[in-house]
């Protein structure tokens, strides 16, 4: 099958999927409401400009791309996965390699070529068109939205390329990763040495176009992406897996949390899926560090901002997407045939994602620790990780359900997604600006979280889950 067909058959594809989820126009138009945020977003510059500069809200864009383009990248330590599991049982088009005479690197290849075009023009394109759009209103050239599209497609095919290669050596070798690793810090470690930090070339795109900072982007995304495609590993193993019973003994342990064997269930699933604890690398401690640096950063431009604060906020955010974990490698229909109610299975999603939330609570001690803050920071900073952390996986269960990874891409729920929780944030970390003891505030999310988790699981109880 030639490269264009394959490419337009997994394109094809992509919209039939999400619109027989979603209608044609609840999924058309998710680019629409990245573009309306884009655009309320960039009509607001002018009042923070005294106090944060352009180039530093370029920085900030910039970063939030390479931070998405590293959250997709991430899709090389589940490629195995995702042939055998997912794609064997819905016979998807990147299935092919198994019936037709198409080479798994052709087709992924082709994968990835068809995901940076799929999400450049689901975020990307729209970011670009809403900062265009508000140029004329806040004194901006129009012709920055093009350099602004052109370097924000370079940040995220940057953090995609780079992060694709990283989780496909893991999911080929831990020893071939651990050497990259190595090699890079190595690499960086003689950079700062030497006192010449080299600009992020997407950056250095932004401010001053020309050849050379584009080369170089080219050059990061072209390097890996190659890489990543020589060396994917699709294999199918001929001997079956086989492991012992632990579902038992694991739910036994956890007994007196309730719901055990769905926790013991959802442990498991993670832990036996291709790339296992790796996912918790590439999808959530890697983006958090990216943000990590991103406020270390902004300590510079803005006085008085707790970067702890501020940190603990957007990692209750994150923290989220564990409950997305423990939804990706099952629906309902599995349970359909068993005397299970959908409240319960949510239930033991739920337990599965307090207990995983132990880990970004340990980041959130690891980061107060370098800060060297005190418990005047650390305890408000808490509570905001806690407080923000369950309104959002409220939020999720509510609007989402059982399928908050298929769910988002509607654009109704979308934009009901991002009015609940955007504001919330704005103002907790504007009155953390203030003082950082305003963050105990954060506590009276906990009520309105409670009533959410309660009416979602009789929402979803009443509605009949779809097969997809």
């Amino acid at each position: 099958m030639p490269v264009p067909d394959l490419f337009l058959a997994m394109m094809k594809e992509e919209w039939r999927i999400h619109s027989t989820i979603f209608g044609s126009a609840g999924f058309a138009f998710f680019p629409v409401v990245v573009g309306f945020f884009a655009f309320a977003g960039s009509l607001a510059l002018p009042i923070f400009s005294d106090t944060l500069p352009y180039t530093a809200m370029a920085i900030l864009a910039l970063a939030l791309f390479l931070l998405a383009g590293v959250m997709v990248g991430s899709f090389g330590t589940m490629g195995r996965e995702f042939m055998n599991r997912r794609f064997g049982q819905a016979s998807l088009v990147a299935y092919a390699s198994r019936s037709l005479p198409v080479s798994e690197r052709r087709i992924f290849a082709t994968f990835l070529v068809k995901d940076t075009v799929y999400y450049i023009l689901l975020y990307v394109l729209p970011f670009a068109a809403g900062f265009t759009a508000a140029t004329p209103f806040i004194a901006l050239d129009p012709a920055l939205g093009l350099l602004l599209f052109v370097s924000l497609a370079l940040a995220f095919l940057t953090g995609l390329a780079i992060i694709c290669l990283l989780s496909t050596l893991y999911a080929r070798s831990v020893r071939l990763l651990a050497g990259a690793i190595a090699a890079l810090a190595i690499a960086g470690l003689a950079i700062v040495m030497a006192g010449t930090v080299p600009v992020f070339p997407p950056y250095a795109f932004l401010l001053d176009p020309g050849p050379g900072p584009l080369a170089v982007s080219l050059i990061l995304i072209l390097v890996p992406a190659a890489a990543s495609v020589l060396l994917v590993t699709v294999d199918y193993p001929d001997r079956t897996r086989r492991f012992k019973n632990s579902l038992d003994p694991l739910a036994e342990r956890l007994r007196a949390v309730g719901s055990a064997h769905f926790i013991a269930k959802d442990a498991l699933d993670l832990l036996r899926s291709e790339g296992g604890a790796g996912k918790v690398i590439f999808s959530f401690l890697l983006p958090l560090g990216l943000v990590w640096v991103c406020l270390r950063i902004l300590i510079r431009f803005i006085p008085g901002i707790d970067p702890l604060v501020v940190f603990a906020v957007l990692l209750g955010v994150l923290s989220a997407t564990i409950y997305n974990w423990t939804t990706e490698f099952d629906s309902f229909t599995a349970y359909a045939v068993l005397p299970v109610e959908v409240s319960e299975v949510i239930d033991g999603k739920l337990k599965s994602y307090a207990l995983a939330n132990f880990l970004p609570a340990a980041v959130l001690v690891l980061a107060a620790a370098t800060t060297g803050g005190g418990a005047g920071t650390f305890l408000p900073a808490f509570a905001a990780f806690l407080s923000v952390s369950a309104y959002t996986l409220a939020v999720t269960v509510f609007l989402c359900g059982l399928s908050p990874n298929v769910m988002l891409y509607s654009a109704r729920v979308f934009l009901r997604y991002i009015l609940a929780i955007s504001p919330v944030l704005l103002c907790l970390i504007f009155a953390s600006l203030l003082d950082p003891a305003y963050a105990f505030g954060s506590l009276l999310l906990l009520l309105p979280a409670a009533l959410l988790i309660t009416r979602g699981r009789r929402k979803w109880q009443a509605w009949e889950m779809p097969g997809y």
